[in-house]
């Protein structure tokens, strides 16, 4: 039997602290930090832990809204969602996870493309 995505990532501890280092680099980085000006990140942080675990196999269900609805609003660019994304596989390879782990977590992101980006570069 084979461990799932979620148990190779190392379970809720290793991806809560993965999502807090991508959050750290997405603040710091200018094109899309605007984002989350009024964004309880503390909550945002634990919301992404939960959705990462959930869309990996983790024991855990996401509870949060429903993906285009939640970003219905926001304006985001194919490039924007882009740049969240090599945001979160440099985080998943600071803890030194693997690239087929990293790409298939990345694949399941990509998944919720079309419900998150909503506006043309």
């Amino acid at each position: 039997m084979t461990d799932s995505l979620y148990e190779r990532l190392g379970g809720d501890d290793a991806i809560t602290a993965v999502v807090d280092e991508f959050y750290d680099r997405v603040m710091a980085d200018k094109q899309v930090a605007e984002y989350f000006d009024d964004v309880d990140m503390q909550k945002q942080r634990a919301h992404q832990a939960q959705f990462i675990s959930s869309v990996t196999g983790g024991p855990v269900e996401y509870t949060g809204e429903e993906m285009a609805a939640a970003h219905a609003d926001m304006d985001i660019t194919p490039s924007d969602f882009g740049a969240i994304a090599t945001h979160l596989d440099d985080a998943l390879a600071e803890f030194d996870v693997d690239e087929d782990d990293r790409e298939a977590v990345l694949d399941e992101i990509a998944n919720y493309r079309d419900a998150i980006v909503t506006a043309a570069d």
